[in-house]
């Protein structure tokens, strides 16, 4: 149930980031709301990732889904 909430948040916040050439992938979410992310093309190189990661990826998503904990990145 989580996973496809936090799926579903994703989704508006990839329009955002494909509109720079970024993406961004669901890699995981545990039972206590941490949620793994995987940022993909422009944004996973990108010196404001990090930024992008906490004030709008884990921002979003802990207002949408209020389960979520925290958003950590995928490095592999």
């Amino acid at each position: 149930m989580l996973k496809e909430k936090v799926e579903a948040a994703l989704e508006s916040i990839r329009v955002i980031l494909q509109a720079d050439g970024g993406d961004v992938e669901l890699t995981s979410c545990s039972e206590d709301g941490v949620v793994e992310v995987k940022l993909t093309g422009a944004c996973g190189g990108c010196p404001m990732a990090q930024m992008t990661l906490r004030r709008v990826i884990e921002a979003r998503l802990k207002e949408e889904v209020p389960e979520v904990t925290s958003v950590v990145e995928t490095l592999a």
